[in-house]
Formats: C-alpha cells, sequence, structure tokens
C-alpha cells in the first residue's frame, strides 16, 4: 500500500510539474545515442559537426562529465550582445544589403541568433562623440526639451567622409535588428538598458566627468545626483522608456546606471552607493515605473563588478520596500581577467535565491595593450595584430586595464596575460553554473581599431570591420558566442553538471549543461589545453566516449 501511494503521490507530482520535464524523460527513456555533436576550434572549424556517438551501460570513470538533469536549477533569460552608437557608426560604413547581411548573422535564426542585449542611455565611451543626453536644457525639471533625437540623427558623410547611410544611427540599429527578428519563428529580443550618468546639469559637479590622472592616482569623478533631482532623474528614466516604446521598441531590463563606483572619470559616468541607490529605488525610480506603466521592466541594481556585488545585495534585496520593485542585479567582469567570483554568485543566490543576476558587459578591454611573447610582442612579431587574425583570440594575446596598473587598490594578480576566447568561454560556463540567468556582450561591431571611442578606450568585438576597406571580420569570439546562443535559448533550465578532470590540468576543462522544453539537453564543453581530450559523458547509467578538439568549445545535443 505505501509503494502504491508513493506510485501516486510521483504521478501528481509529474501532472503539476512539480518535475521538470528532463527528469522524467531520464526516467522512462535513456538516450541511445548523441542527436549532434558541433565544435569551433582553433584548429579552423566553425560550429563544424562531428560523427554521433551512442551510449552504453556502464560507468567507466577517467575523465567524466556526469549531468543530472532531474537536478534543475535557474532558467536562462539568454545570450547576447549589445547596442552601441560606436558600433551603429560603423556599420553605417557599408552598403545597405551587406550591413543587412551582418545584422542577419548577429540575430537571424541561421545566425548566432542572439536573445538578450543591452543599450545606453544617453551617450558613454562608446559614443563617437560622446557628451550628449535627452535633456540639454539645464533647469529643466519638467523635461520638457526632453528628446531622444541623438539616437536617430545619423552621421553627416561631410563630417565622416567613409560614411554609406547618413541615416543610420543608434535607434536605427536597434530597429533593423527587431526586423530581422520579426521576420523569423523565433522573434524575442529582450533589451536591457543602461544610462552611464545624467545630464551634468542634475549632478553635483556640474560636469560629465572630471578626468583624473597619473599624478593624483586616477582620482577622477562623474559626480553625484543633486538631492533636488532624484525626482527628476527617475522621471527621465521613464521618460526614455516612453520614448523608445512610441518608436516600437520595447525595453526589457534597465539599471539605474552603469558602474555607480564610477570610472576615476575617465568619461561620462555617476555615482551611487548601495544606500544612495537603495533610497532611489525606494523613494523615486520604482514608485515612477509602476505609476507610468513600466511595472513589467526588469529593474535590476548595481551594474559593476562582480567582486563588490554582495554589499548591494546585502542591503537592497534585504528591503522589502526597495525589493517589490526590483527583478534582480547585474554584474561586469572587469575586476580580473581570469577569475569569476562564483564564491559571490553563490553567496547571492543562497541568501536571495528569488533574484536574478545577469551579466550585462564584458569585453576585450585595452585592446593593443602587448602581452609579452604575444602576437602583438613588437620584439617577436611586427606586422601580426587581431583584425583578421584568429591566432590572436585564441591564443593568450591579451592583456586588460590592470595588467600594467600601478596605483592603489589594484591587484595586478588577478590581471595576467589572457587567451580572449578562453576568458568569455569560461567566464559563461563559470557564470551559468553559478546562478547567473543571462550573459551579454558589449559592442557587438567595432572598427579594426577596437573603437570609435571619444576618450580612447579601445576595445575587442565579436565582429570587427576595417571602414577604410569594408572588410568584416567576424573573430572567434563571436562564433563562440555564436554557439552559445544558439544551442542555450531564454527559457531554458541550467542542470547540475559534475566534471571529473582526471588525467588533464584542474583548468583544462570547463562544462555546462541545460535544458530546453523539448528534452534536449545541451552540454557545453570548454578544452583550454593544445591537446584533444576523450571524456565520457555520464547520464544516469548510460554513457558515451566523446573526443573534443585541442582549443575549443564542443556542444553535445542529447534528446533524452
Amino acid at each position: 500500500m505505501t509503494q502504491i501511494r508513493l506510485s501516486l503521490l510521483l504521478l501528481s507530482a509529474g501532472v503539476l510539474g512539480l518535475f521538470p520535464a528532463g527528469a522524467h524523460a531520464m526516467h522512462r527513456r535513456a538516450p541511445s545515442r548523441t542527436m549532434e555533436i558541433i565544435s569551433t576550434s582553433e584548429g579552423g572549424g566553425v560550429m563544424a559537426r562531428q560523427p554521433n556517438v551512442v551510449f552504453r551501460r556502464g560507468r567507466p570513470g577517467g575523465t567524466t562529465i556526469t549531468v543530472r538533469p532531474e537536478s534543475v536549477r535557474q532558467t536562462v533569460d539568454g545570450i547576447g550582445t549589445s547596442f552601441t552608437e560606436s558600433s551603429a557608426f560603423v556599420l553605417a560604413h557599408l552598403d545597405r544589403e551587406r550591413r543587412r547581411e551582418v545584422m542577419r548573422s548577429i540575430f537571424g535564426e541561421k545566425g548566432a541568433n542572439f536573445a538578450l542585449s543591452r543599450t545606453h542611455i544617453g551617450a558613454c565611451d562608446f559614443s563617437v562623440e560622446g557628451k550628449y543626453s535627452y535633456a540639454e536644457v539645464a533647469g529643466d525639471r519638467k523635461l520638457e526639451s526632453f528628446s531622444i533625437a541623438p539616437d536617430k540623427a545619423g552621421f553627416a558623410r561631410s563630417a565622416y567622409p567613409g560614411i554609406v547611410d547618413e541615416s543610420y544611427d543608434l535607434l536605427p540599429m536597434i530597429k533593423e535588428a527587431l526586423a530581422v527578428k520579426g521576420a523569423q519563428r523565433d522573434r524575442e529580443l529582450r533589451i536591457v538598458a543602461s544610462a552611464w550618468t545624467a545630464p551634468p546639469w542634475m549632478k553635483d559637479i556640474g560636469a560629465w566627468y572630471i578626468p583624473g590622472s597619473p599624478e593624483n592616482n586616477w582620482q577622477g569623478t562623474g559626480g553625484s545626483l543633486k538631492t533636488e533631482h532624484l525626482p527628476t532623474y527617475a522621471d527621465y528614466l521613464v521618460r526614455y522608456l516612453d520614448a523608445y516604446r512610441a518608436e516600437g521598441v520595447s525595453i526589457w531590463g534597465l539599471t539605474p546606471v552603469n558602474e555607480p563606483y564610477g570610472n576615476n572619470g575617465q568619461w561620462e559616468s555617476m555615482h551611487f552607493t548601495p544606500e544612495t541607490q537603495n533610497d532611489f529605488v525606494k523613494n523615486h525610480l520604482g514608485p515612477k515605473l509602476h505609476a507610468g506603466n513600466h511595472a513589467d521592466v526588469k529593474l535590476m541594481i548595481y551594474d559593476h563588478n562582480r567582486d563588490g556585488l554582495e554589499k548591494w545585495t546585502d542591503l537592497m534585496f534585504a528591503d522589502p520596500a526597495t525589493a517589490r520593485y526590483l527583478y534582480g542585479a547585474a554584474v561586469h567582469w572587469y575586476e580580473s581577467s581570469f577569475r569569476v567570483f562564483e564564491e559571490v554568485l553563490d553567496a547571492v543566490a543562497r541568501k536571495f535565491p528569488k533574484f536574478a543576476i545577469l551579466h550585462t558587459e564584458g569585453c576585450i578591454d585595452d585592446l593593443g595593450k602587448p602581452a609579452p611573447g604575444g602576437i602583438l610582442d613588437p620584439v617577436r612579431y611586427r606586422e601580426s595584430g587581431w583584425f583578421n587574425n584568429d591566432g590572436f583570440w585564441w591564443n593568450a594575446n591579451a592583456t586588460d586595464w590592470g595588467y600594467s596598473a600601478t596605483w592603489a587598490g589594484v591587484v595586478r594578480s588577478d590581471h595576467p596575460v589572457y587567451t580572449p576566447v578562453h576568458r568569455y568561454a569560461r567566464n559563461i560556463i563559470v557564470s551559468l553554473n553559478h546562478g547567473v540567468r543571462g550573459w551579454i556582450d558589449w559592442n557587438i561591431v567595432l572598427d579594426s581599431r577596437g573603437g570609435p571611442n571619444h576618450v580612447g578606450n579601445y576595445c575587442g568585438a565579436p565582429i570587427m570591420i576595417d571602414t577604410a576597406t569594408r572588410q568584416v571580420y567576424y573573430t572567434p569570439i563571436f562564433h563562440v558566442l555564436s554557439q552559445f546562443s544558439r544551442t542555450i535559448r531564454p527559457g531554458d533550465t541550467v542542470v547540475q553538471t559534475e566534471l571529473n578532470p582526471a588525467g588533464v590540468r584542474s583548468d583544462a576543462l570547463y562544462a555546462l549543461a541545460t535544458l530546453n522544453g523539448a528534452n534536449v539537453l545541451s552540454v557545453q564543453l570548454l578544452n583550454t589545453t593544445k591537446q584533444p581530450v576523450t571524456y565520457h559523458l555520464q547520464l544516469g547509467d548510460r554513457y558515451a566516449k566523446i573526443r573534443t578538439a585541442a582549443n575549443s568549445l564542443q556542444t553535445v545535443r542529447v534528446r533524452l
């Protein structure tokens, strides 16, 4: 009788959806063979197909990835990239058909099919000339002068001779992406918007930013909101959402400001502390979003480096008057070129499991700074660079802002030379394994120098275009991001993965598994070594023996 009651209880739980679909499938039927194996590698494969393999009964041991589909974690919001004025400017150098081809490769079903994205509210460092807002009239508390005209003004050929389409700009770029999405079955594009600063007249410094310098240990500032303009700035953000909605663009997510700790006044910025942002959200922005019919917008706090996240969540997620308005928190990766700070992600997820964490910005910053012995080392390689050179992206050739920094507070050991592809793939895999729901790259397109950037902060992008020759270079990072995006979709769930790296060094392999609504399991494996690795994929009491290429990202898909 006890066994019968237990069986009925389990059946009822399944009908009510208390167990994930994948768990049912594993109990009903073990997989007999892989459904698809694809690989992107230094050896030249771009989402290249490998032969499928069969599953056998047993537990052979050795290098093993054990996936437990019945152990479900967070739901995924998507993988994606960003719209910036700089990206739009570079694309404006292409004729319309060539540009549409690039946009289809980014957002189309047969391309990367990115479903999550980010854009900036007003000027940022990746603006062509910077220093603009949507409310330029000082003291205009009612925002009667508010206009998003700068986002659709275009670029005059008289000022920029290489421009082909003078009407193209940030908002037209976003609309073109939505048009690409609208022509296919998978139409979803979730856009997160972030302001780098309020208009200067709302801030205590009365300026976009005050630069730092080596002489003063780079202690510049972006300033803070004046107390009297807390409600004005909240109105400004709501007006932006209204204006974009009127243009047919619905903003899915919002952060109060990008990088609230500032950037030492190197470009547009504005400071918040956890306390001042808590007050701003609780008493100004949150209520105005709800009163202005934007209660559905996913409001996220922080939007800065991972290592500092916990201080903000401990205050803001724990304040019920603030938390009622919040979807979660946004993080960046710039505090280390290799650490993911999974201990911080785990701590936040453990204390506040109902809130999301999204990675909203990461890129190859300080592009062009030489790494000893790398491709950019002027002693060894005088003509090689990163443009149209896959070797740069697949090997240890990059340094970031902290590599040679000498000012106080920089932990130099957190900023070693690194491999760009590894940094991206490792961060995505480890982040999603530790509670992150979405991952967004910064600047989908830049020119061959890594700009334009009005303060010289040149960075790598998944797609780089020589604006003089119109050559389009899809970097290995683009192909790796595409592979993640095509096989991890919004609504998929992360499931438990255990990696036993027996026979290889502990940091050689990184694995992640997600499950979709059709019971298709996608297992991602990053191999950072220069050797192929043979491993066993273990599902229940069955395993498949699989070989992954050297220096590669492999995706194994299995229907459960």
